[in-house]
Protein backbone atom coordinates (compact mmCIF):
# COMPACT_ATOMS: atom_id res chain seq x y z
CA UNK A 1 0.00 0.00 0.00
CA UNK A 2 3.11 2.42 0.76
CA UNK A 3 3.38 4.65 -2.40
CA UNK A 4 1.45 3.81 -4.83
CA UNK A 5 4.03 4.69 -7.77
CA UNK A 6 0.98 5.34 -10.33
CA UNK A 7 -0.74 9.35 -11.20
CA UNK A 8 -4.66 7.73 -11.28
CA UNK A 9 -6.92 9.22 -9.52
CA UNK A 10 -9.85 6.35 -8.02
CA UNK A 11 -12.83 7.90 -7.11
CA UNK A 12 -16.30 6.14 -7.27
CA UNK A 13 -14.95 3.31 -9.65
CA UNK A 14 -13.64 6.51 -12.17
CA UNK A 15 -10.42 7.31 -13.32
CA UNK A 16 -8.96 10.70 -13.85
CA UNK A 17 -5.21 12.30 -14.06
CA UNK A 18 -3.67 13.22 -10.96
CA UNK A 19 -1.90 17.06 -11.26
CA UNK A 20 -1.98 18.83 -7.80
CA UNK A 21 -1.93 18.05 -4.25
CA UNK A 22 -6.58 18.04 -3.44
CA UNK A 23 -7.64 21.21 -2.22
CA UNK A 24 -8.86 19.74 1.03
CA UNK A 25 -5.34 18.93 2.03
CA UNK A 26 -3.34 22.12 0.80
CA UNK A 27 -2.33 24.15 4.07
CA UNK A 28 -0.40 23.64 6.98
CA UNK A 29 -0.68 21.05 9.50
CA UNK A 30 1.15 20.05 12.93
CA UNK A 31 1.59 16.89 14.20
CA UNK A 32 0.15 16.62 17.52
CA UNK A 33 0.14 12.87 18.83
CA UNK A 34 1.46 9.35 17.84
CA UNK A 35 -1.86 7.03 18.23
CA UNK A 36 -1.78 4.09 20.52
CA UNK A 37 -1.72 1.06 17.82
CA UNK A 38 -0.40 -2.47 17.73
CA UNK A 39 1.85 -2.43 15.64
CA UNK A 40 5.38 -4.08 14.63
CA UNK A 41 7.49 -0.82 13.65
CA UNK A 42 11.16 -0.51 12.41
CA UNK A 43 10.77 2.89 15.14
CA UNK A 44 11.62 3.09 18.69
CA UNK A 45 9.86 5.89 20.91
CA UNK A 46 12.71 8.05 20.24
CA UNK A 47 11.85 8.33 16.54
CA UNK A 48 8.36 8.66 16.96
CA UNK A 49 8.85 11.04 19.73
CA UNK A 50 11.11 13.48 17.44
CA UNK A 51 8.73 14.49 15.02
CA UNK A 52 5.88 15.45 17.25
CA UNK A 53 5.23 19.00 17.03
CA UNK A 54 6.74 19.40 13.63
CA UNK A 55 4.82 20.76 10.86
CA UNK A 56 3.64 19.56 7.52
CA UNK A 57 2.69 21.66 4.53
CA UNK A 58 1.18 20.84 1.36
CA UNK A 59 0.65 23.26 -1.69
CA UNK A 60 -1.27 22.27 -5.14
CA UNK A 61 2.02 21.44 -6.44
CA UNK A 62 4.61 20.58 -3.49
CA UNK A 63 4.72 19.02 -0.10
CA UNK A 64 7.49 20.10 2.59
CA UNK A 65 8.19 18.55 6.09
CA UNK A 66 11.27 19.95 7.85
CA UNK A 67 13.81 21.21 4.85
CA UNK A 68 12.99 18.31 2.77
CA UNK A 69 10.26 19.62 0.06
CA UNK A 70 8.97 17.64 -2.93
CA UNK A 71 8.07 19.96 -5.73
CA UNK A 72 5.55 18.93 -8.48
CA UNK A 73 4.79 15.50 -7.31
CA UNK A 74 3.04 12.82 -8.94
CA UNK A 75 -0.18 12.08 -6.53
CA UNK A 76 -2.35 9.64 -6.36
CA UNK A 77 -6.07 9.99 -4.79
CA UNK A 78 -7.83 6.77 -4.00
CA UNK A 79 -11.11 6.00 -1.84
CA UNK A 80 -10.35 3.01 0.57
CA UNK A 81 -12.66 0.80 2.52
CA UNK A 82 -12.26 0.04 5.98
CA UNK A 83 -11.67 -3.34 5.05
CA UNK A 84 -9.78 -2.70 2.40
CA UNK A 85 -7.43 -0.40 4.85
CA UNK A 86 -7.52 -2.65 7.72
CA UNK A 87 -6.55 -5.87 5.24
CA UNK A 88 -3.59 -4.05 3.13
CA UNK A 89 -2.17 -2.73 6.99
CA UNK A 90 -2.79 -5.79 8.96
CA UNK A 91 -1.16 -9.02 9.27
CA UNK A 92 -2.76 -12.19 8.60
CA UNK A 93 -1.23 -13.58 11.97
CA UNK A 94 -2.89 -12.20 15.16
CA UNK A 95 0.76 -11.62 16.75
CA UNK A 96 1.27 -9.61 13.95
CA UNK A 97 0.54 -5.62 13.37
CA UNK A 98 -3.06 -5.27 13.32
CA UNK A 99 -4.64 -1.49 11.93
CA UNK A 100 -8.32 -0.56 11.74
CA UNK A 101 -10.13 2.94 10.84
CA UNK A 102 -11.53 2.58 14.25
CA UNK A 103 -8.15 2.35 16.39
CA UNK A 104 -7.46 5.22 14.01
CA UNK A 105 -10.55 7.06 15.80
CA UNK A 106 -12.04 7.02 12.09
CA UNK A 107 -15.92 6.38 12.33
CA UNK A 108 -16.21 6.11 8.25
CA UNK A 109 -16.73 3.29 6.22
CA UNK A 110 -14.10 4.21 3.84
CA UNK A 111 -11.95 7.51 3.79
CA UNK A 112 -9.92 9.37 1.33
CA UNK A 113 -6.24 8.69 0.96
CA UNK A 114 -3.61 10.51 -0.72
CA UNK A 115 -0.58 9.28 -1.52
CA UNK A 116 2.35 11.17 -2.76
CA UNK A 117 5.10 9.80 -4.86
CA UNK A 118 8.79 11.00 -4.17
CA UNK A 119 12.55 10.16 -4.47
CA UNK A 120 13.44 7.75 -1.29
CA UNK A 121 14.61 10.30 1.83
CA UNK A 122 16.71 10.13 4.65
CA UNK A 123 15.31 10.48 7.77
CA UNK A 124 16.06 7.79 10.31
CA UNK A 125 18.18 5.56 8.46
CA UNK A 126 15.13 3.15 9.04
CA UNK A 127 12.82 3.95 6.46
CA UNK A 128 12.87 6.37 3.14
CA UNK A 129 8.79 7.66 3.52
CA UNK A 130 8.16 11.34 4.47
CA UNK A 131 5.84 12.19 7.38
CA UNK A 132 3.07 12.95 5.40
CA UNK A 133 3.73 11.44 2.72
CA UNK A 134 0.34 8.93 2.42
CA UNK A 135 -2.45 10.65 4.24
CA UNK A 136 -6.00 9.55 4.76
CA UNK A 137 -8.22 12.83 5.28
CA UNK A 138 -9.93 12.17 8.71
CA UNK A 139 -11.77 15.21 8.90
CA UNK A 140 -11.15 18.61 7.48
CA UNK A 141 -9.12 19.47 10.32
CA UNK A 142 -7.53 15.74 10.87
CA UNK A 143 -4.78 13.67 9.07
CA UNK A 144 -3.77 10.69 9.64
CA UNK A 145 -0.90 9.01 8.31
CA UNK A 146 2.06 5.99 9.52
CA UNK A 147 5.92 6.26 9.36
CA UNK A 148 7.63 3.09 9.72
CA UNK A 149 4.17 1.70 10.65
CA UNK A 150 3.92 4.13 13.69
CA UNK A 151 0.67 5.66 13.19
CA UNK A 152 0.13 9.69 13.98
CA UNK A 153 -2.43 12.65 13.50
CA UNK A 154 -1.97 15.82 12.68
CA UNK A 155 -4.29 18.74 13.11
CA UNK A 156 -4.92 21.46 10.57
CA UNK A 157 -3.03 25.31 11.33
CA UNK A 158 -4.94 28.59 11.54
CA UNK A 159 -4.38 30.97 9.25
Amino acid sequence: MKHLFCSLILLAGSMLAAQNIPPELVGKWVIQRELPMRTISCWGEKEAKAIIGTEIEYTADSFRWKDIVVKHPTVTVAVVSAEQFQRENSSPSVNGSQVSFRQLGIDAQEMKQVSINHAPAEITGDTTEIPGDEVLLKNRNAIVFSVCNVYFEAKRLRP
